[in-house]
């Protein structure tokens, strides 16, 4: 059994569009800003990026179920009020559990409220569709956004630190490319990532034709 027919078509569309076609930071560049400024080590790009993923399937359940009760003038307050709360869910499990990542992160995770990547999908896909295929959106999305975080992060940790997950990986004598553990190095390669990806994309549409 193929995933079109698992997912039904709109399903499989709307996770293919997620992962890549409608890919939040190469398609729309929404959410580079933890991309530039939490990916510098890997475990602080994974806690992100759970976070993110996390607030978005918890805001695509609220919207597509609420959808129909929720007045088109107050909409946008609405997602941030759902957005908020949930944020503040993962900003006091990462003090509770994960202290040292919490404080890595810093303002960070508050500011997952004004991430581009959820309002637009909440306005764009969640409230205009079920439960279901906003949810698949949700994941979707959040997986698109966490692979791009982490990759971003295993450059940058490797060049900047000489390791991964805080394990030394780099040979002895390794110089640290300090500039990669700052901002900077992450914009040099987040348009690296972009470049590839737009490469890939209008070669594939050509190959199409």
């Amino acid at each position: 059994m193929t995933l079109r027919k698992i997912l039904g078509a709109k399903g499989y569309k709307t996770v293919k569009q997620g992962l890549w076609g409608d890919h939040p930071i190469f398609s729309a560049c929404l959410g580079i800003c933890s991309a530039l400024a939490v990916s510098n080590k890997v475990e602080n790009a994974l806690a992100m990026s759970a976070g993110v993923t996390f607030v978005l399937v918890a805001t695509a359940v609220i919207v597509s179920s609420l959808r129909a009760l929720i007045p088109n003038r107050v909409r946008i307050i609405t997602y941030m009020i759902t957005i908020a709360s949930f944020v503040i869910i993962v900003h006091r499990f990462l003090e509770a559990f994960y202290p040292g990542i919490s404080e890595a992160l810093g303002p960070y995770v508050g500011l997952i409220i004004t991430n581009c990547i959820i309002m637009g999908r909440a306005e764009a896909f969640f409230i205009q569709n079920n439960l279901y295929h906003s949810v698949l959106d949700a994941i979707s999305n959040g997986i698109a956004y966490s692979y791009t975080l982490i990759g971003i992060a295993v450059i940058r940790e490797l060049l900047a630190f000489g390791t991964l997950l805080g394990f030394d990986i780099m040979p002895a004598g390794w110089e640290n490319w300090v500039v990669m553990s700052m901002a900077p190095g992450a914009f040099f390669l987040l348009g690296v990532a972009l470049w590839i990806a737009k490469t890939l994309t209008e070669r594939r549409s050509e190959e199409e034709k």
